[in-house]
């Protein structure tokens, strides 16, 4: 049978039934799939040792003759072992393995054979434990040579699939190399063919390194090809032009009771020149917790209802759209000339809050169809709210600023839903679309990348209000928990207050019942028991959500326990501390947020970490909260600790998969960015990577 690209993986050699199942359990259908599916990580079993010269408990690969080799049952413990006395020029060696009876019918006396195990020790002398074999040949696939290790599903082995992949690796010339020769050759790449070989069976780790750079190349560039065609196609599109009110932002600006940063002058502006633009704005501003980033989407707004269009905040919980609702109205009442009360074209303008369960117009509660007939008519100028601004009902007159806050939070298909909403012909503002901003405190992989790769246009705050204090953060260990309780005593009597938050330690558990539960009845009963504590999680009712909130805001409660439910949008300048158990659970992004809930007014604030975990490795990613200087730096370690993947789940985000290349590939990425910058206007000329990236772009959805 001939083997081509697309035949069934069933029909390779040695694959059955059984382990076809497997195989697919993998994503591996069809021999193309072998191909792509990328090692995770490489042993070095190149170098082969004299039996004379290995060394206790170091890994050596030895080559080998077998003189004697047998299996026996353990009489005590019942399992198989089976040992092996080989020798080479310079000495014998015992081999030994556990529970693989078969090995004597693979290898035999007389055989020469690598093996690669680790060198241990016993009453008798050393011997190799457990090590993989294979018999001499002219090319080794296990031993002997830099090995491939791959993922693998239960039942499968490291063998079966460094099988298979050699087997076809020859077909590799087979498949198109899309790339041009002239990329190819200004970024020094390897053809496709022999990346694909050295990346399964490198000769070296410097051939292995070009091979790495080459498919990490050809990932990163077509998400840079896909992002330059979504601006060029967003660049086809039109948007309402706003005017700059000059004077009227300068009003707004001296009416705040704080100067704002420079940062937020200088972000607001870049906002405002593009909402002038008759093109649509596609910004995200990213700015630490508790920078201000509210206030600078406050002028846009402004400059939006001024102009005579809506705009619409979405956030994404009920808790941060009532925060938003709350700081705007503020902020517009104190302002004489505001949305809310104004001698000029905005005196109409209304605020509405549309949650789930709230429908507020100017703080009075008022029937879901009034407030449905107010938007729709363009009686109200200002809408925000959650998740619910993407119902059917609701439906908009001259909708011209979406701003989406903690973007990262609603899944791609909800912030589509928004942007085809809004480019229905119904909600169109005379065929145009309006302008977007997204809004982050911690930029996330997903903003991070496409901030990268040139999609977004980035503003940054990167200062904190005038006289904010920076937040003390220490990592508690088990020992110094009782410390750490005594000084929350203390600032309590000093008036201050405290948040605890709880990670959702049991998956069925998503609202975070359980463990915030448990928490709190500890705390009231054994630890603080002459304090006045509240609970905060998922399943409570929103006014009952509401009312504890409340009775935190209004100092009726020392504690609040709660669940990530507080991450976002709550802001209680009176709380000093924030307690954070089981803190390696949770993400550097998201221990940054809780965090931002204190140092919010003028008292030192501090962020207790509490870990049951004493692992090297989580006490350093812990570390990482005391060390880097803001969000965007935690993001990037978070990165290089855990992965993309393992954080934030690229599958719900709808951010393509990426196999071997990392977003902390900052000098690939440059690359990537500047040749699809180069190529993109003559992409008709390439007529192989033009349909690569048809292809690639029928598998992702970026916004």
């Amino acid at each position: 049978m001939k083997i081509t690209l697309g035949t069934p993986i069933s029909e390779l050699p040695r694959v059955g039934n059984i382990l076809t199942k497997r195989l697919h359990k993998l994503g591996l259908k069809k021999v193309s799939d072998l191909f792509f599916y990328y090692p995770f990580r490489y042993d070095d079993f190149s170098q082969i040792t004299l039996i004379a010269k290995v060394q206790l408990n170091t890994t050596a690969t030895i080559k080998a003759r077998i003189n004697l080799i047998a299996t026996k049952r353990s009489p005590r413990k019942r399992i198989y072992i089976t040992e092996a006395l080989v020798s080479d020029q310079t000495g014998s060696l015992k081999v030994i393995w556990f529970n693989q009876p078969f090995i004597p019918r693979l290898i035999q006396p007389g055989d020469f054979v690598y093996f690669s195990g680790k060198v241990e020790h016993d009453q008798y002398g050393i011997y190799l434990n457990n090590p993989t074999y294979e018999k001499v040949k002219a090319d080794q696939t296990h031993t002997a040579r830099i090995v491939p290790v791959y993922s693998l599903t239960e039942n499968l082995t490291e063998k079966q699939i460094r099988y298979l992949v050699k087997l076809v690796l020859p077909l590799a010339k087979n498949i198109p190399d899309w790339l041009p020769e002239n990329i190819k050759k200004e970024y020094h790449l390897l053809n496709l063919s022999q990346a694909l070989y050295q990346i399964h069976f490198p000769v070296n780790y410097q051939t292995l390194l070009k091979a790495q750079d080459r498919l990490k190349f050809d990932e990163l560039f077509l998400i840079q090809l896909k992002t330059q065609f979504l601006r060029k196609e967003l660049a086809q599109e039109k948007s309402p032009a706003m005017k700059f009110n000059q004077e009227l932002t300068q009003k707004f600006v001296q009416s705040l009771p704080f100067k704002l940063t420079n940062s937020q002058k200088k972000s607001a502006w870049e906002i405002l020149r593009d909402i002038q633009e008759k093109k649509p704005m596609n910004r995200l501003l990213e700015g630490d917790v508790g920078s201000g980033k509210t206030v600078v989407a406050a002028i846009a707004i402004l400059n939006t209802v001024e102009s005579g269009y809506q705009a619409a905040l979405m956030a994404p919980t009920e808790i941060l759209a009532q925060q938003h609702y709350k700081t705007l109205t503020s902020l517009f009442k104190k302002f004489s000339a505001s949305p809310v009360s104004s001698a000029s074209s905005v005196r109409s303008a209304v605020t509405a809050n549309i949650t789930r369960s709230t429908k507020l117009i100017n703080n009075r509660k008022t029937t879901e169809k009034t407030i449905l007939n107010k938007i729709a008519s363009g009686k109200v100028n200002i809408i925000i709210g959650t998740h619910a601004l993407i119902q059917e009902k609701v439906g908009f007159k001259n909708l011209a600023l979406v701003i989406v806050d903690e973007q990262h939070r609603f899944g791609v298909e909800q912030r589509k839903k928004l942007k085809q909403k809004v480019q229905n012909s119904k909600f169109k503002v005379q065929g145009q679309i309006p302008h977007f901003l997204s809004m982050t405190a911690t930029p996330i992989p997903r903003s991070l990348a496409l901030t990268l790769y040139g999609d977004l246009d980035l503003s940054i705050i990167n200062e904190m209000p005038v006289g904010r204090k920076k937040v003390l953060t220490k990592i508690v260990p088990p020992e110094k928990r009782q410390l750490a309780y005594q000084f929350i005593r203390d600032e309590i009597k000093s008036g201050r207050q405290v948040f605890v938050i709880c990670p959702l330690i049991d998956p069925s558990d998503k609202l975070g019942v359980k463990a915030a539960t448990a928490e709190y009845e500890k705390l009231k009963k054994e630890v603080f028991p002459n304090l006045k504590i509240g609970l905060l999680h998922g399943k409570l009712k929103a006014i009952e959500k509401e009312q504890a909130m409340k009775n935190f805001q209004q100092k009726k409660l020392d504690i609040l326990v709660a669940t990530p439910v507080v991450e976002v949008g709550i802001d209680i300048p009176n709380a000093s501390v924030m307690m954070i158990e089981a803190a390696e659970r949770f993400g550097l992004a998201q221990l940054h947020q809780f965090r931002g809930r204190v140092g919010r007014a003028e008292h030192q604030s501090y962020c207790f970490v509490f870990t049951e975990s004493d692992s090297e490795k989580t006490i350093e990613r812990l570390n990482a909260l005391i060390t880097a200087k803001d969000g965007f730096a935690l993001a990037e370690k978070d990165l290089e600790f855990r992965g993309p993947g393992e954080i934030y789940g690229f599958k719900q985000s709808g951010f393509p998969e990426l196999k071997i290349a990392k977003l902390t590939d900052y000098a690939i990425i440059k690359n990537t960015r500047e040749a699809a910058q180069k190529l993109y206007p003559q992409l008709n000329k390439y007529p192989l990577l033009k349909q690569k990236l048809a292809l690639f772009s029928q598998s992702i959805h970026l916004e």
